[in-house]
């Protein structure tokens, strides 16, 4: 019980007290006797333990106030503020469901009772778990049989990215290959040698890299390339960014081949050679004098721009660094205050001095004269143009799309949800973002948000997770506006501006673009996965599936104006989202979609699972008064008692063998798409599920992800 102290001496003393010792040391047998009945995992067991806990004076009755104080503890190593706040109310429940004659406490057998048919059910479904053999996560004894399946599950994964590597590397190798042999048979050559072929190959492949570098990042270009072509099929769009990433250590790596020699071995050779064989083979290249020394070829528009060009790329690297972008130094490092989202976003715009400074720098060269031997800008010509064409398109769009806000919503976690008016024509898919700026806060900043309402919706939501400086800052001027939430409203504050002459601060949005989630739509079945605020993107996808669904249902009672708003292209069947977070008040965030969902999907085409790993798994001891008071919660205002919604919240982390496992056995011979949003920890293991299932079953998992 790592992390519960106070909950470990409760056991203790449950243990203890039905034994009738008063000593805190035990003897051999003494600990033999608690290991066998805590190792008991029968539900006899189970409850006598839990029973003993609550009767603190071994009187073999509970009484009201045992039951609060035992439940305060439960709420308390939980981190459940909720139940917390209302446990008097939730000891009172309890006490008029196990005490139906009032007599003031509770025994064993009132327990027994209530509790027996949901340890039958925690039974079934540790059977359930173990009792399919054919589908287990699958384990290789033989290490040359287990890295062969490991090699051919990467191969799958990643076959896009390995194609487009291997042609980005093979053109980098022709590159710097050709231009290597060119400057062997040039005049240099015979003075500085390698050096220079090495300089002038390495070069050419920055040239290369600097050009492509640009269209990774031209987000309305991928967006439209990915929504409007079947190219999507052969190219990894959703690895834009990492691609981008891949491209700047392309181009230090050519840089670094193109500085060194230069400065280590081309520029001493020419200072030590003799005059005659100067004049021979350099005099062409770098005047009939010879430089007189090193600071010659420093204080040239060369030197200058190539100075220039170093010290800018070094800092726009070094910033862009995770240490650096996500401001990951301790508070005591002085270079603390150099870190941080900002920090990169600023530091980041010093590429329009390195385009400019890079393009003069390929201009004044030494030994090429000729302008069409000049390729700098042609390598650059067409992703410039490209590049130069989004950004305009970007200040044209975000100028002309402004929002009005409707309302505003502070939810428990520092969640802000923002409801927007939808800008005139403005179209977008489930799954897709939009980068929000707030003039209030910085008219330059521009940070990106996915989508939390359905393309069906009359308005734009998104729910941003308030962390950073930005995020802060957008909170705080909302803040002034929000006031209390009346009974049965949702937030711990709220604002709604269409009915008040109250003036927000305005929004500017640009979007919308495209991410993994927006083909969800090409599969028989969805399973969604979301940790915390990476729900986001899932919640869109919940809200189109159920609103396709219904007017297809519509349109086949008739209702031929549904035809119009549902795609005929949609094709799937049935959704199962699991949504894994810490915090109990996360779920209140989207408590309107959970009841919308139960209430208008009469068919189970949407399955939804809340999981809350603050909480112990059913069965553990520490859970067992939860379980018991949101059963009877349930029974009495069909409400879940943690996420106050009609969906069921489960307690710890879900088992993923048996998402899936259940998964492929309802659906065989479908195409299912596993759509992950979260951090990386649960990455690797989900991927490696879909692979496997896929092997091992009729149905196709195929595995997206989109971190934050």
């Amino acid at each position: 019980m790592q992390g519960s102290e106070e909950f470990s001496t409760q056991v203790f003393d449950a243990l203890a007290r039905r034994r009738g010792i008063t000593a805190q040391v035990l003897t051999r047998d003494q600990v033999l006797d608690f290991w066998e009945q805590l190792a008991n995992r029968s539900f006899d067991a189970r409850l006598q333990t839990f029973f003993d806990m609550v009767d603190k004076n071994a009187d073999g009755q509970i009484s009201k106030d045992e039951i609060k104080e035992m439940l305060q503890l439960t709420a308390s190593a939980s981190n459940l503020t909720k139940i917390e706040e209302k446990v008097d109310e939730y000891a009172s429940l309890l006490m008029e469901v196990l005490d139906p004659e009032n007599l003031g406490y509770i025994e064993v057998q009132n327990l027994q009772n209530i509790l027996l048919p949901v340890g039958q059910s925690q039974l079934q479904q540790e059977t359930d778990l173990t009792g399919t053999t054919g589908l287990v996560p699958t384990k290789e004894g033989d290490p040359i049989r287990q890295f062969g399946k490991s090699f051919s599950y990467f191969l799958s994964d990643n076959w896009k990215r390995i194609w487009v590597m291997t042609i980005w590397l093979c053109i980098c190798f022709g590159l710097f290959t050709w231009k290597f042999k060119a400057y062997m048979r040039n005049p240099t050559f015979q003075v500085m040698g390698y050096c220079v072929t090495t300089a002038k190959g390495g070069a050419e492949t920055t040239k290369l890299n600097m050009a492509i570098i640009l269209l990774p990042v031209c987000r309305n270009l991928i967006t439209w390339l990915r929504s409007h072509t079947k190219l999507g099929l052969v190219i990894p769009f959703n690895d834009n960014l990492n691609f981008h990433k891949v491209i700047a250590w392309g181009v230090a790596v050519g840089a670094g081949l193109h500085i060194i020699p230069h400065l280590t071995c081309d520029f001493p050779r020419i200072l030590h050679e003799t005059d005659e064989e100067y004049s021979k083979y350099l005099a062409q290249f770098f005047g009939s004098k010879r430089p007189p020394n090193y600071w010659w070829f420093v204080k040239g528009v060369e030197g200058i721009t190539g100075l220039i060009l170093t010290i800018c790329m070094v800092i726009m690297y070094v910033l862009a660094q995770p240490l650096f972008r996500r401001g990951k130094l301790s508070q005591k490092n002085r270079l603390r205050q150099l870190t941080g989202f900002n920090t990169f976003w600023y530091s980041h715009h010093l590429f329009i001095v390195v385009y400019i400074t890079f393009i003069v720098h390929g201009v004044c060269l030494y030994i090429n004269r000729t302008w069409y031997k000049k390729t700098t800008w042609m390598y650059l010509l067409v992703p410039m143009t490209l590049y130069i064409g989004e950004r305009i398109l970007r200040i044209l769009r975000a100028g002309y799309k402004k929002v009005s806000i409707q309302k505003v919503v502070m939810h428990r976690g520092n969640v802000l949800a923002i409801y927007m008016t939808k800008p005139h024509g403005f179209k977008y898919k489930s799954g897709q973002y939009i980068f929000v700026n707030c003039a209030a806060v910085s008219p330059f900043e521009w940070h990106p948000f996915s989508i939390t309402s359905a393309p069906g919706d009359e308005y734009l939501s998104i729910h941003m997770r308030c962390r950073g400086d930005w995020t802060l800052g957008v909170r705080n001027n909302f803040r002034e506006f929000c006031e209390t939430p009346t009974s049965g409203q949702s937030g711990l504050l709220r604002a709604n501006f269409t009915d008040s002459n109250a003036s927000p601060p305005k929004l500017l949005i640009d979007g919308p673009y495209g991410a993994a989630a927006q083909d969800y739509w090409k599969y028989d079945v969805l399973l969604l996965i979301g940790l915390g605020i990476g729900a986001t993107p899932l919640v869109s996808i919940i809200k189109d599936t159920l609103n396709n669904y219904q007017a297809k249902k519509n349109e086949l009672n008739g209702d031929k104006s549904s035809s119009n708003s549902r795609r005929h292209d949609f094709v799937t069947e049935r959704a199962y989202f699991y949504w894994v977070t810490r915090e109990e008040g996360s779920f209140e965030w989207f408590r309107g979609l959970m009841d919308d969902a139960a209430d208008k999907d009469n068919e189970g085409i949407i399955e939804l699972h809340n999981h809350c790993t603050s909480v112990y798994e059913r069965g553990d001891a520490r859970s067992a008064l939860l379980v018991m008071l949101q059963e009877l919660y349930y029974a009495k205002h069909e409400i879940d008692i943690l996420g106050q919604t009609r969906v069921r919240t489960h307690f710890a982390r879900p088992n993923w063998n048996q998402v899936f496992k259940s998964v492929a056995q309802k659906h065989p011979d479908k195409r299912v798409g596993v759509f992950y949003c979260g951090d990386r920890s649960l990455e690797k293991e989900l991927k490696w599920l879909s692979q496997d299932f896929s092997r091992k079953t009729s149905t196709r998992f195929v595995f997206h992800k989109e971190n934050f």
